[in-house]
Protein backbone atom coordinates (compact mmCIF):
# COMPACT_ATOMS: atom_id res chain seq x y z
CA UNK A 1 0.00 0.00 0.00
CA UNK A 2 1.21 3.53 -0.86
CA UNK A 3 0.44 6.65 1.19
CA UNK A 4 0.20 10.16 -0.28
CA UNK A 5 2.74 12.51 1.29
CA UNK A 6 0.37 15.48 0.85
CA UNK A 7 -3.01 14.33 2.06
CA UNK A 8 -2.17 10.96 3.61
CA UNK A 9 -4.60 9.02 1.42
CA UNK A 10 -3.69 5.36 0.99
CA UNK A 11 -3.62 3.85 -2.52
CA UNK A 12 -3.00 0.31 -3.66
CA UNK A 13 -0.61 0.80 -6.61
CA UNK A 14 1.85 3.24 -8.09
CA UNK A 15 -0.30 4.13 -11.15
CA UNK A 16 -3.19 4.99 -8.84
CA UNK A 17 -0.86 7.21 -6.81
CA UNK A 18 0.27 9.08 -9.95
CA UNK A 19 -3.35 9.60 -11.03
CA UNK A 20 -4.23 10.80 -7.52
CA UNK A 21 -1.37 13.32 -7.48
CA UNK A 22 -2.27 14.63 -10.93
CA UNK A 23 -6.01 15.03 -10.38
CA UNK A 24 -6.21 15.97 -6.74
CA UNK A 25 -3.08 17.97 -6.18
CA UNK A 26 -1.43 19.12 -9.40
CA UNK A 27 -4.52 20.66 -11.00
CA UNK A 28 -5.51 22.66 -7.89
CA UNK A 29 -4.01 25.80 -6.52
CA UNK A 30 -1.04 25.34 -4.17
CA UNK A 31 -0.37 28.05 -1.54
CA UNK A 32 2.80 28.45 0.58
CA UNK A 33 1.86 28.14 4.25
CA UNK A 34 4.47 30.71 5.26
CA UNK A 35 4.43 33.58 2.71
CA UNK A 36 1.11 32.98 0.80
CA UNK A 37 2.98 32.34 -2.46
CA UNK A 38 0.70 30.75 -5.06
CA UNK A 39 0.44 30.09 -8.77
CA UNK A 40 3.18 27.43 -8.88
CA UNK A 41 2.98 23.65 -9.10
CA UNK A 42 3.60 21.12 -6.33
CA UNK A 43 7.27 20.45 -7.04
CA UNK A 44 8.08 24.15 -7.23
CA UNK A 45 6.24 24.75 -3.94
CA UNK A 46 8.28 22.00 -2.23
CA UNK A 47 11.48 23.51 -3.54
CA UNK A 48 10.33 26.98 -2.42
CA UNK A 49 9.56 25.81 1.13
CA UNK A 50 12.82 23.84 1.50
CA UNK A 51 14.98 26.73 0.24
CA UNK A 52 13.33 30.01 1.27
CA UNK A 53 11.73 29.05 4.55
CA UNK A 54 14.19 26.40 5.80
CA UNK A 55 17.01 28.96 5.99
CA UNK A 56 14.73 31.65 7.40
CA UNK A 57 13.31 29.65 10.24
CA UNK A 58 14.27 25.96 10.64
CA UNK A 59 12.68 25.84 14.08
CA UNK A 60 9.22 26.75 12.79
CA UNK A 61 9.33 23.90 10.35
CA UNK A 62 10.02 21.57 13.22
CA UNK A 63 6.82 22.66 14.98
CA UNK A 64 4.48 22.01 12.10
CA UNK A 65 5.12 20.93 8.60
CA UNK A 66 2.41 21.45 6.10
CA UNK A 67 3.12 19.39 3.01
CA UNK A 68 0.40 21.04 1.00
CA UNK A 69 -2.90 22.77 1.39
CA UNK A 70 -5.36 22.72 -1.43
CA UNK A 71 -8.78 23.99 -2.14
CA UNK A 72 -11.09 22.61 -4.72
CA UNK A 73 -14.10 24.61 -5.87
CA UNK A 74 -17.04 22.99 -7.61
CA UNK A 75 -19.46 24.38 -10.23
CA UNK A 76 -22.23 24.46 -7.63
CA UNK A 77 -22.76 27.22 -5.11
CA UNK A 78 -22.21 24.71 -2.38
CA UNK A 79 -18.55 24.01 -2.00
CA UNK A 80 -16.75 21.86 0.46
CA UNK A 81 -13.43 22.65 1.89
CA UNK A 82 -10.95 19.85 1.16
CA UNK A 83 -7.73 19.85 2.99
CA UNK A 84 -4.92 17.32 3.49
CA UNK A 85 -2.79 17.70 6.45
CA UNK A 86 0.20 15.67 7.54
CA UNK A 87 1.69 16.79 10.83
CA UNK A 88 4.45 15.06 12.69
CA UNK A 89 3.91 14.28 16.35
CA UNK A 90 7.57 14.76 17.20
CA UNK A 91 9.79 17.71 16.46
CA UNK A 92 12.66 15.36 15.68
CA UNK A 93 10.84 13.95 12.67
CA UNK A 94 11.16 17.47 11.23
CA UNK A 95 14.89 17.28 11.66
CA UNK A 96 15.10 13.83 10.14
CA UNK A 97 15.93 15.09 6.64
CA UNK A 98 19.14 16.76 7.88
CA UNK A 99 20.29 14.29 10.59
CA UNK A 100 21.59 10.75 10.23
CA UNK A 101 19.51 9.54 13.19
CA UNK A 102 15.91 9.33 11.97
CA UNK A 103 14.33 7.65 14.98
CA UNK A 104 12.66 9.36 17.91
CA UNK A 105 14.91 7.30 20.14
CA UNK A 106 17.55 9.98 19.53
CA UNK A 107 15.77 12.33 21.93
CA UNK A 108 17.85 12.67 25.06
CA UNK A 109 17.30 16.15 26.45
CA UNK A 110 14.45 17.53 28.60
CA UNK A 111 13.94 20.63 26.48
CA UNK A 112 13.08 18.64 23.40
CA UNK A 113 10.63 16.50 25.35
CA UNK A 114 8.90 19.60 26.74
CA UNK A 115 8.73 21.05 23.24
CA UNK A 116 7.06 17.91 21.94
CA UNK A 117 4.56 17.94 24.82
CA UNK A 118 3.46 21.54 24.11
CA UNK A 119 3.23 20.83 20.42
CA UNK A 120 1.16 17.69 20.86
CA UNK A 121 -1.28 19.58 23.12
CA UNK A 122 -1.74 22.40 20.59
CA UNK A 123 -2.15 19.93 17.74
CA UNK A 124 -4.87 18.13 19.65
CA UNK A 125 -6.82 21.34 20.32
CA UNK A 126 -6.54 22.47 16.70
CA UNK A 127 -7.65 19.11 15.42
CA UNK A 128 -10.74 19.34 17.62
CA UNK A 129 -11.58 22.69 16.06
CA UNK A 130 -11.30 21.28 12.57
CA UNK A 131 -13.53 18.36 13.44
CA UNK A 132 -16.11 20.70 15.02
CA UNK A 133 -16.14 22.82 11.89
CA UNK A 134 -16.69 19.80 9.70
CA UNK A 135 -20.14 19.48 11.24
CA UNK A 136 -21.17 22.94 9.85
CA UNK A 137 -23.09 23.11 6.55
CA UNK A 138 -20.44 24.96 4.61
CA UNK A 139 -17.49 27.34 4.81
CA UNK A 140 -16.69 30.18 2.51
CA UNK A 141 -13.53 29.74 0.45
CA UNK A 142 -10.77 31.55 2.30
CA UNK A 143 -7.33 32.54 1.10
CA UNK A 144 -5.99 33.80 4.38
CA UNK A 145 -3.24 32.41 6.55
CA UNK A 146 -2.64 28.74 6.61
CA UNK A 147 -3.01 28.71 10.42
CA UNK A 148 -6.25 30.68 10.11
CA UNK A 149 -7.50 28.33 7.45
CA UNK A 150 -6.63 25.05 9.08
CA UNK A 151 -6.41 25.72 12.85
CA UNK A 152 -8.25 29.02 13.21
CA UNK A 153 -6.55 31.51 15.54
CA UNK A 154 -2.90 30.40 16.14
CA UNK A 155 -1.89 29.62 19.71
CA UNK A 156 1.67 29.53 21.08
CA UNK A 157 2.64 25.96 21.89
CA UNK A 158 4.93 27.11 24.73
CA UNK A 159 2.99 29.75 26.65
CA UNK A 160 -0.54 29.48 25.13
CA UNK A 161 -0.67 33.06 23.84
CA UNK A 162 -3.06 33.63 20.91
CA UNK A 163 -2.07 35.81 17.94
CA UNK A 164 -4.15 37.13 15.05
CA UNK A 165 -2.11 35.53 12.31
CA UNK A 166 0.65 33.05 11.77
CA UNK A 167 3.30 35.66 11.06
CA UNK A 168 2.68 37.26 14.44
CA UNK A 169 2.84 33.87 16.12
CA UNK A 170 6.07 33.11 14.28
CA UNK A 171 7.54 36.38 15.47
CA UNK A 172 6.33 35.70 19.05
CA UNK A 173 7.90 32.23 19.19
CA UNK A 174 11.24 33.37 17.75
CA UNK A 175 11.31 36.36 20.06
CA UNK A 176 10.14 34.91 23.37
CA UNK A 177 11.03 31.22 23.06
CA UNK A 178 14.19 31.24 20.96
CA UNK A 179 16.23 29.79 23.83
CA UNK A 180 14.02 26.70 23.93
CA UNK A 181 14.22 26.24 20.20
CA UNK A 182 17.98 26.76 20.08
CA UNK A 183 18.66 24.40 22.98
CA UNK A 184 16.47 21.67 21.53
CA UNK A 185 17.81 21.80 18.02
CA UNK A 186 21.39 22.41 19.00
CA UNK A 187 21.10 19.06 20.73
CA UNK A 188 19.68 17.56 17.57
CA UNK A 189 22.59 18.90 15.54
CA UNK A 190 25.19 17.42 17.90
CA UNK A 191 26.89 14.13 16.92
CA UNK A 192 25.55 11.11 18.78
CA UNK A 193 27.62 8.32 20.31
CA UNK A 194 26.58 4.68 20.65
CA UNK A 195 27.58 2.69 23.70
CA UNK A 196 29.64 -0.27 22.43
CA UNK A 197 28.34 -2.46 25.25
CA UNK A 198 24.58 -1.88 25.42
CA UNK A 199 23.77 0.33 22.38
CA UNK A 200 22.62 3.36 24.40
CA UNK A 201 22.86 6.64 22.40
CA UNK A 202 24.45 9.69 24.06
CA UNK A 203 24.95 13.19 22.69
CA UNK A 204 27.99 13.92 24.86
CA UNK A 205 31.09 11.73 24.70
CA UNK A 206 31.84 12.52 28.37
CA UNK A 207 28.48 11.10 29.36
CA UNK A 208 29.19 8.09 27.18
CA UNK A 209 32.59 7.66 28.84
CA UNK A 210 31.03 7.73 32.30
CA UNK A 211 28.38 5.31 31.11
CA UNK A 212 31.00 2.90 29.73
CA UNK A 213 33.00 3.24 32.95
CA UNK A 214 29.90 2.09 34.83
CA UNK A 215 29.77 -0.95 32.56
CA UNK A 216 33.42 -1.68 33.28
CA UNK A 217 32.97 -1.20 37.00
CA UNK A 218 29.98 -3.52 36.94
CA UNK A 219 31.98 -6.06 34.95
CA UNK A 220 34.92 -5.75 37.35
CA UNK A 221 32.57 -6.13 40.30
CA UNK A 222 31.02 -9.20 38.73
CA UNK A 223 34.45 -10.63 37.99
CA UNK A 224 35.44 -9.88 41.57
CA UNK A 225 32.32 -11.66 42.79
CA UNK A 226 33.11 -14.55 40.47
CA UNK A 227 36.65 -14.66 41.83
CA UNK A 228 35.33 -14.59 45.38
CA UNK A 229 32.86 -17.35 44.53
CA UNK A 230 35.60 -19.31 42.79
CA UNK A 231 37.88 -18.78 45.78
CA UNK A 232 35.11 -19.95 48.09
CA UNK A 233 34.52 -22.99 45.89
CA UNK A 234 38.22 -23.79 45.85
CA UNK A 235 38.43 -23.39 49.60
CA UNK A 236 35.43 -25.65 50.06
CA UNK A 237 36.88 -28.21 47.68
CA UNK A 238 40.19 -28.01 49.53
CA UNK A 239 38.43 -28.53 52.85
CA UNK A 240 36.48 -31.47 51.47
CA UNK A 241 39.68 -32.96 50.06
CA UNK A 242 41.43 -32.49 53.39
CA UNK A 243 38.52 -34.11 55.21
CA UNK A 244 38.54 -36.99 52.75
CA UNK A 245 42.31 -37.39 53.13
CA UNK A 246 41.97 -37.25 56.90
CA UNK A 247 39.29 -39.93 56.89
CA UNK A 248 41.28 -42.05 54.46
CA UNK A 249 44.42 -41.76 56.58
CA UNK A 250 42.42 -42.48 59.70
CA UNK A 251 40.96 -45.57 58.07
CA UNK A 252 44.37 -46.65 56.82
CA UNK A 253 45.84 -46.08 60.27
CA UNK A 254 43.03 -48.10 61.85
CA UNK A 255 43.57 -50.91 59.36
CA UNK A 256 47.31 -50.83 59.97
CA UNK A 257 46.75 -51.07 63.71
CA UNK A 258 44.38 -53.97 63.24
CA UNK A 259 46.78 -55.73 60.89
CA UNK A 260 49.66 -55.11 63.26
CA UNK A 261 47.68 -56.45 66.18
CA UNK A 262 46.70 -59.44 64.08
CA UNK A 263 50.33 -60.08 63.23
CA UNK A 264 51.26 -59.65 66.86
CA UNK A 265 48.71 -62.27 67.84
CA UNK A 266 49.81 -64.49 64.98
CA UNK A 267 53.49 -64.29 65.87
CA UNK A 268 52.93 -64.34 69.63
CA UNK A 269 53.82 -60.71 70.39
CA UNK A 270 50.50 -59.62 71.85
CA UNK A 271 51.61 -59.84 75.51
CA UNK A 272 49.18 -62.68 76.14
CA UNK A 273 51.81 -64.83 77.87
CA UNK A 274 54.19 -67.53 76.73
CA UNK A 275 54.63 -71.26 76.91
CA UNK A 276 53.78 -71.58 80.60
CA UNK A 277 50.59 -69.52 80.48
CA UNK A 278 49.31 -71.26 77.38
CA UNK A 279 50.05 -74.72 78.82
CA UNK A 280 48.12 -74.00 82.02
CA UNK A 281 45.22 -72.37 80.16
CA UNK A 282 44.82 -75.26 77.72
CA UNK A 283 45.03 -77.86 80.49
CA UNK A 284 42.28 -76.03 82.37
CA UNK A 285 40.16 -76.15 79.24
CA UNK A 286 40.74 -79.88 78.97
CA UNK A 287 39.67 -80.33 82.59
CA UNK A 288 36.53 -78.26 82.05
CA UNK A 289 35.62 -80.33 79.01
CA UNK A 290 36.14 -83.56 80.94
CA UNK A 291 39.04 -84.72 78.83
CA UNK A 292 41.51 -84.52 81.70
CA UNK A 293 41.11 -85.56 85.31
CA UNK A 294 41.98 -82.90 87.89
CA UNK A 295 44.66 -85.12 89.34
CA UNK A 296 46.25 -85.44 85.91
CA UNK A 297 46.17 -81.65 85.63
CA UNK A 298 48.10 -81.19 88.85
CA UNK A 299 50.60 -83.89 87.94
CA UNK A 300 51.35 -82.33 84.55
CA UNK A 301 51.57 -78.91 86.05
CA UNK A 302 54.15 -80.12 88.56
CA UNK A 303 56.19 -81.80 85.82
CA UNK A 304 56.06 -78.63 83.70
CA UNK A 305 57.20 -76.42 86.54
CA UNK A 306 60.11 -78.80 87.23
CA UNK A 307 61.08 -78.81 83.54
CA UNK A 308 60.97 -75.01 83.36
CA UNK A 309 63.03 -74.75 86.50
CA UNK A 310 65.90 -76.88 85.17
CA UNK A 311 65.49 -75.71 81.56
CA UNK A 312 65.31 -79.21 80.09
CA UNK A 313 62.47 -80.61 78.01
CA UNK A 314 60.43 -83.23 79.83
CA UNK A 315 60.48 -85.52 76.76
CA UNK A 316 56.73 -86.09 76.78
CA UNK A 317 56.50 -85.17 73.06
CA UNK A 318 59.63 -87.06 71.93
CA UNK A 319 59.69 -90.14 69.70
CA UNK A 320 63.04 -91.90 69.24
CA UNK A 321 64.29 -94.70 66.95
CA UNK A 322 62.55 -93.57 63.76
CA UNK A 323 65.72 -93.35 61.66
CA UNK A 324 66.69 -96.91 62.60
CA UNK A 325 63.16 -98.13 61.74
CA UNK A 326 63.37 -96.41 58.35
CA UNK A 327 66.70 -98.04 57.64
CA UNK A 328 65.20 -101.48 58.26
CA UNK A 329 62.15 -100.70 56.16
CA UNK A 330 64.09 -99.57 53.08
CA UNK A 331 66.38 -102.57 53.22
CA UNK A 332 63.51 -105.05 53.22
CA UNK A 333 60.76 -103.24 51.38
CA UNK A 334 60.06 -100.18 49.23
CA UNK A 335 60.84 -101.88 45.96
CA UNK A 336 59.98 -98.70 44.03
CA UNK A 337 62.91 -96.87 45.66
CA UNK A 338 66.24 -96.98 43.87
CA UNK A 339 68.32 -95.13 46.51
CA UNK A 340 67.63 -93.51 49.86
CA UNK A 341 69.88 -91.32 52.00
CA UNK A 342 69.13 -90.91 55.69
CA UNK A 343 70.50 -88.32 58.11
CA UNK A 344 72.19 -89.07 61.40
CA UNK A 345 70.05 -90.34 64.23
CA UNK A 346 67.44 -87.79 65.31
CA UNK A 347 64.51 -87.76 67.68
CA UNK A 348 61.10 -86.41 66.75
CA UNK A 349 59.51 -83.71 68.93
CA UNK A 350 55.96 -82.53 68.37
CA UNK A 351 54.05 -79.52 69.67
CA UNK A 352 52.23 -79.65 72.98
CA UNK A 353 49.42 -77.71 74.61
CA UNK A 354 51.93 -75.06 75.63
CA UNK A 355 53.27 -74.23 72.12
CA UNK A 356 50.54 -75.34 69.77
CA UNK A 357 50.23 -72.91 66.88
CA UNK A 358 53.59 -71.18 67.26
CA UNK A 359 56.28 -73.59 68.56
CA UNK A 360 57.32 -75.36 65.31
CA UNK A 361 60.65 -73.49 65.10
CA UNK A 362 61.54 -74.40 68.68
CA UNK A 363 60.57 -78.07 68.17
CA UNK A 364 62.66 -78.29 65.00
CA UNK A 365 65.64 -76.93 66.91
CA UNK A 366 65.07 -79.59 69.58
CA UNK A 367 65.09 -82.27 66.87
CA UNK A 368 68.20 -80.87 65.23
CA UNK A 369 69.99 -80.51 68.53
CA UNK A 370 69.04 -84.08 69.50
CA UNK A 371 70.90 -85.27 66.42
CA UNK A 372 73.95 -83.09 67.16
CA UNK A 373 74.07 -84.31 70.75
CA UNK A 374 74.28 -87.91 69.48
CA UNK A 375 77.14 -87.05 67.13
CA UNK A 376 80.63 -87.18 68.62
CA UNK A 377 81.83 -84.45 66.26
CA UNK A 378 79.96 -81.82 68.24
CA UNK A 379 80.97 -82.94 71.72
CA UNK A 380 83.46 -80.09 72.04
CA UNK A 381 80.93 -77.29 71.54
CA UNK A 382 77.86 -78.99 73.00
CA UNK A 383 79.46 -80.81 75.88
CA UNK A 384 77.17 -81.29 78.87
CA UNK A 385 74.05 -80.00 77.06
CA UNK A 386 70.65 -81.59 77.00
CA UNK A 387 67.65 -80.82 74.82
CA UNK A 388 66.29 -77.59 76.36
CA UNK A 389 62.65 -76.73 76.87
CA UNK A 390 61.08 -73.98 74.83
CA UNK A 391 61.45 -71.17 77.42
CA UNK A 392 65.11 -72.16 77.75
CA UNK A 393 65.60 -71.95 73.97
CA UNK A 394 64.08 -68.46 74.07
CA UNK A 395 66.56 -67.49 76.76
CA UNK A 396 69.48 -68.91 74.73
CA UNK A 397 68.48 -66.83 71.67
CA UNK A 398 68.28 -63.70 73.80
CA UNK A 399 71.79 -64.44 75.08
CA UNK A 400 73.01 -64.73 71.50
CA UNK A 401 71.50 -61.34 70.72
CA UNK A 402 73.27 -59.88 73.72
CA UNK A 403 76.59 -61.23 72.35
CA UNK A 404 75.94 -59.19 69.20
CA UNK A 405 74.50 -61.78 66.83
CA UNK A 406 71.76 -60.70 64.40
CA UNK A 407 70.95 -57.22 65.79
CA UNK A 408 68.35 -56.68 63.07
CA UNK A 409 66.40 -59.78 64.06
CA UNK A 410 66.65 -58.80 67.71
CA UNK A 411 65.18 -55.38 66.93
CA UNK A 412 62.28 -56.91 64.99
CA UNK A 413 61.39 -59.06 68.01
CA UNK A 414 61.93 -56.23 70.50
CA UNK A 415 64.96 -58.08 71.97
CA UNK A 416 62.55 -60.29 73.92
CA UNK A 417 61.33 -63.85 73.50
CA UNK A 418 60.79 -65.15 77.03
CA UNK A 419 57.23 -64.89 78.21
CA UNK A 420 55.96 -64.52 74.60
CA UNK A 421 54.66 -66.76 71.87
CA UNK A 422 56.93 -65.20 69.27
CA UNK A 423 57.71 -67.27 66.22
CA UNK A 424 61.28 -67.98 65.24
CA UNK A 425 62.64 -68.88 61.82
CA UNK A 426 65.80 -69.77 59.94
CA UNK A 427 67.67 -66.63 61.06
CA UNK A 428 67.11 -67.34 64.74
CA UNK A 429 68.14 -71.01 64.28
CA UNK A 430 71.31 -69.91 62.49
CA UNK A 431 72.04 -67.32 65.21
CA UNK A 432 71.55 -69.84 68.00
CA UNK A 433 73.70 -72.55 66.38
CA UNK A 434 76.46 -70.06 65.58
CA UNK A 435 76.47 -68.81 69.17
CA UNK A 436 76.99 -72.48 70.18
CA UNK A 437 79.95 -72.68 67.77
CA UNK A 438 78.09 -74.95 65.40
CA UNK A 439 79.14 -74.19 61.82
CA UNK A 440 76.14 -73.88 59.55
CA UNK A 441 74.91 -72.04 56.48
CA UNK A 442 71.58 -70.53 55.57
CA UNK A 443 70.46 -70.84 51.96
CA UNK A 444 67.52 -68.97 50.41
CA UNK A 445 65.52 -70.44 47.53
CA UNK A 446 63.67 -67.19 46.85
CA UNK A 447 61.71 -68.25 43.76
CA UNK A 448 60.39 -71.34 42.09
CA UNK A 449 62.63 -73.11 39.60
CA UNK A 450 60.18 -75.58 38.11
CA UNK A 451 56.71 -75.79 36.56
CA UNK A 452 53.63 -74.98 38.62
CA UNK A 453 55.63 -73.14 41.29
CA UNK A 454 57.78 -76.12 42.27
CA UNK A 455 61.38 -76.04 43.52
CA UNK A 456 63.39 -78.84 41.87
CA UNK A 457 66.68 -77.07 42.65
CA UNK A 458 65.88 -77.33 46.34
CA UNK A 459 65.60 -81.11 45.95
CA UNK A 460 68.83 -81.24 43.94
CA UNK A 461 70.64 -79.22 46.61
CA UNK A 462 69.48 -81.57 49.40
CA UNK A 463 70.38 -84.63 47.31
CA UNK A 464 73.84 -83.26 46.77
CA UNK A 465 74.13 -82.52 50.51
CA UNK A 466 73.40 -86.14 51.52
CA UNK A 467 74.84 -88.02 48.54
CA UNK A 468 78.36 -86.71 49.11
CA UNK A 469 78.81 -89.69 51.46
CA UNK A 470 77.34 -92.20 49.03
CA UNK A 471 79.13 -95.53 49.14
CA UNK A 472 78.96 -97.65 46.00
CA UNK A 473 75.57 -98.70 44.76
CA UNK A 474 73.96 -99.30 48.13
CA UNK A 475 70.22 -98.80 48.25
CA UNK A 476 70.19 -97.40 51.80
CA UNK A 477 72.87 -94.93 52.83
CA UNK A 478 72.94 -93.90 56.49
CA UNK A 479 75.01 -90.71 56.56
CA UNK A 480 76.55 -88.79 59.41
CA UNK A 481 75.00 -85.59 58.11
CA UNK A 482 72.67 -83.80 60.57
CA UNK A 483 69.12 -83.14 59.40
CA UNK A 484 68.35 -79.93 57.51
CA UNK A 485 66.12 -77.20 58.94
CA UNK A 486 63.50 -76.28 56.27
CA UNK A 487 61.54 -73.01 56.61
CA UNK A 488 58.71 -71.57 54.55
CA UNK A 489 56.06 -68.96 55.24
CA UNK A 490 54.11 -69.87 58.37
CA UNK A 491 55.76 -73.22 59.17
CA UNK A 492 59.05 -75.10 59.45
CA UNK A 493 60.02 -78.78 59.30
CA UNK A 494 63.13 -80.98 59.41
CA UNK A 495 64.51 -82.89 56.41
CA UNK A 496 65.91 -86.24 57.60
CA UNK A 497 66.56 -87.88 54.24
CA UNK A 498 65.79 -88.08 50.52
CA UNK A 499 64.55 -90.85 48.24
CA UNK A 500 65.42 -91.45 44.61
CA UNK A 501 62.87 -93.63 42.92
CA UNK A 502 63.55 -95.90 39.98
CA UNK A 503 61.96 -93.33 37.67
CA UNK A 504 64.59 -90.79 38.90
CA UNK A 505 62.06 -88.66 40.77
CA UNK A 506 63.03 -87.33 44.21
CA UNK A 507 61.09 -87.35 47.44
CA UNK A 508 62.07 -85.69 50.72
CA UNK A 509 61.74 -87.45 54.07
CA UNK A 510 60.50 -84.87 56.56
CA UNK A 511 59.81 -84.73 60.28
CA UNK A 512 56.90 -82.40 60.96
CA UNK A 513 56.49 -81.05 64.53
CA UNK A 514 52.78 -80.82 63.82
CA UNK A 515 52.54 -84.60 63.49
CA UNK A 516 51.62 -86.13 66.88
CA UNK A 517 53.53 -88.96 68.53
CA UNK A 518 50.85 -91.57 67.85
CA UNK A 519 51.36 -91.10 64.10
CA UNK A 520 55.14 -91.15 64.31
CA UNK A 521 55.11 -94.27 66.45
CA UNK A 522 53.45 -96.16 63.61
CA UNK A 523 56.81 -96.04 61.87
CA UNK A 524 58.34 -98.07 64.68
CA UNK A 525 56.33 -101.17 63.86
CA UNK A 526 57.91 -104.20 62.22
CA UNK A 527 55.52 -104.09 59.29
CA UNK A 528 55.22 -100.41 58.36
CA UNK A 529 52.14 -99.69 56.33
CA UNK A 530 52.49 -97.50 53.25
CA UNK A 531 49.86 -95.13 54.63
CA UNK A 532 52.15 -94.34 57.55
CA UNK A 533 54.53 -92.61 55.14
CA UNK A 534 52.05 -89.94 54.02
CA UNK A 535 53.30 -87.56 56.74
CA UNK A 536 56.91 -88.42 55.98
CA UNK A 537 57.27 -88.38 52.18
CA UNK A 538 57.12 -85.06 50.31
CA UNK A 539 57.51 -85.20 46.50
CA UNK A 540 58.51 -82.23 44.36
CA UNK A 541 54.90 -81.32 43.60
CA UNK A 542 54.01 -80.93 47.29
CA UNK A 543 56.42 -78.06 48.00
CA UNK A 544 54.93 -75.06 46.18
CA UNK A 545 55.46 -72.19 48.57
CA UNK A 546 56.93 -69.07 47.00
CA UNK A 547 60.13 -69.12 49.05
CA UNK A 548 62.08 -71.65 51.11
CA UNK A 549 65.04 -71.25 53.44
CA UNK A 550 67.23 -74.02 54.77
CA UNK A 551 69.80 -74.17 57.58
CA UNK A 552 72.41 -76.89 56.99
CA UNK A 553 75.01 -77.88 59.61
CA UNK A 554 78.57 -78.26 58.26
CA UNK A 555 80.73 -78.76 61.37
CA UNK A 556 82.05 -76.75 64.26
CA UNK A 557 83.53 -73.27 64.60
CA UNK A 558 86.70 -72.22 66.30
CA UNK A 559 86.42 -69.31 68.76
CA UNK A 560 87.98 -67.03 66.15
CA UNK A 561 85.52 -68.13 63.48
CA UNK A 562 82.70 -67.55 65.89
CA UNK A 563 83.84 -63.95 66.45
CA UNK A 564 84.19 -63.44 62.72
CA UNK A 565 80.68 -64.71 62.10
CA UNK A 566 79.30 -62.53 64.87
CA UNK A 567 80.80 -59.49 63.19
CA UNK A 568 79.49 -60.64 59.83
CA UNK A 569 75.99 -61.01 61.25
CA UNK A 570 75.82 -57.22 61.65
CA UNK A 571 74.96 -57.11 57.95
CA UNK A 572 73.73 -60.67 57.67
CA UNK A 573 72.40 -61.88 54.31
CA UNK A 574 71.40 -65.38 53.35
CA UNK A 575 73.01 -67.23 50.48
CA UNK A 576 70.58 -67.16 47.58
CA UNK A 577 70.13 -69.94 45.04
CA UNK A 578 68.87 -68.52 41.74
Amino acid sequence: MLSCDICGETLSSEPDMKTHLLIVHMENEVICPFCKLSGINYDEMNFHIETAHFEQDTQERNFERLNVMHYRSSENNDSTLQCGIEANSSIHSACASNHPKKSTQNLCEDGALKHEEFYSENLTKSTKRVRSEEGEPSMPRTKGSVYETVYGTPECPFCGKIEDCSQDMETHVKTNHADLLDASFEDCDRPLYDCPMCGLICSDYRVLQEHVDLHLEESSFQQGMDRVQCSNDLELAHQLQQEEDRQRKSEESRQEVEEFQKLQRQYGLDNSGGYKEQQLRNMEIEVNRGRMHPSEFHRRKADMMESLAIGIDDGKTKTSGIIEALQRYYQSAAMEVRHVWLSAVVDHFHSSLGDKGWGCGYRNFQMLLSSLLQNDVFDDCLKGMSVPCIPKIQSMIEDAWKEGFDPQGATQLNNKLQGTKAWIGACEIYTLLTSLRVKCRIVDFHKSTGPLGTHPRLFDWILNYYSSEREGNQKVVCTCKPPIYLQHQGHSRLVVGIEEKKNRTLCLLIFDPGCPSREMQKLLKQDIEASSFKHLRKPVGSLKHKQYQIVAVEGILSPEEKIARRQASQVFTAEKIP
